[in-house]
């Protein structure tokens, strides 16, 4: 069973609602959280400016594609990812935004991807407005459970927080469409994987399609309404815990029915030391995130 966690209960430090945030970060790598800032309204509402963003017609989507940028920001068409080597690029198409420093910070200037400039629909600046208010909730939503993961790991509940004051957040829209006529044994939405970074704050509009896999190697569905969010944990939060918070791997194979889903990637800064404790190493987030980033993009394989 997937544990449902209150947000507030485990900022009060209730022990009942910090032995499952345990029990989901460090057994499965999947909880659901309820009792957040970000109410179903909310996700609702952003889950609609997505939606209508993803009809529009192909060309006006192509003035913001990602393709033209060494970035992962803007529109990424269908096929335009690969998470999965072993499987076809994904048939989904996303849209994303991140954290953006100003013009004058010399990370900005240095042309680092993981903090590129966003890329905005000129023509409907609505969008913009209502991604940036959610982008903003869903940053504070993601540092409180990392507050609660800290106080579960036994470190101090702010054990985090400066190593996230500059995140290589990552807010998508991502849409499956119903799954294609024509897709086969080696097409997804989106192809197993585990997530690359530390944490990932997922809203959804209820519909099925999100599969997690077992320990026992069987895949199990796993869903959620507007209002109730899925957590689950990257390889980076796995490295940096020793292995304690796992990164379980999951896929979107796909139903008869359109789905929307918004997941916050939620990364802590470019040079947060992510290596084990007390192991000696250094592993920049930065470097990792690139890596990973550039095995996935198909416009940035054909960079590397």
């Amino acid at each position: 069973m997937i544990p449902e966690v209150d947000l507030e209960a485990v900022m009060a430090q209730d022990l009942s609602a910090l032995a499952q945030l345990r029990a989901g970060a460090e057994e499965i790598g999947f909880l659901r959280v309820v009792n957040t800032e970000l109410t179903a309204a909310d996700v609702r509402r952003v889950i609609g400016v997505y939606r209508d963003f993803f009809h529009l017609p192909a060309s006006e989507k192509a003035e913001v594609d990602m393709t033209r940028t060494g970035a992962n920001r803007g529109w990424g068409a269908p096929r335009s990812e690969q998470v999965d080597p072993k499987a076809n690029p994904d048939y989904k198409q996303v849209f994303d935004c991140g954290y953006e420093l100003p013009e004058t910070d010399p990370l900005r200037q240095s042309g680092l991807g993981v903090y590129a400039p966003n890329l905005w629909p000129a023509r409907h600046p609505a969008f913009k407005t209502e991604i940036l208010r959610y982008y903003a909730g869903a940053s504070r939503v993601s540092l409180k459970v990392l507050r609660g993961i800290a106080v579960s790991i036994g470190r101090d509940q702010t054990y985090f927080d400066d190593k996230f004051d500059r995140p290589m957040a990552l807010l998508r829209g991502n849409h499956y469409p119903a799954r294609p006529g024509w897709a086969g044994a080696r097409d997804f939405g989106i192809g197993a994987h585990t997530d690359y970074g530390c944490l990932t704050l997922l809203a959804t509009d209820g519909s099925p399609g999100l599969e997690l896999r077992r320990r026992d190697g069987r895949w199990q569905p796993l869903s959620a309404e507007p209002g109730c969010f899925i957590i689950n944990f990257g390889e980076m939060l796995q490295m940096w815990t020793a292995g304690r918070v796992v990164a379980t791997e999951h896929r979107v194979r796909g139903t008869a029915q359109e789905r929307i889903s918004i997941p916050m990637f939620f990364n802590p800064n470019h040079d947060t030391n992510v290596a084990p404790p007390g192991s000696g190493e250094v592993i920049l987030a930065g470097d990792h995130l690139a890596r990973r980033f550039n095995e996935t993009y198909v416009h940035l394989k054909k960079k590397t």
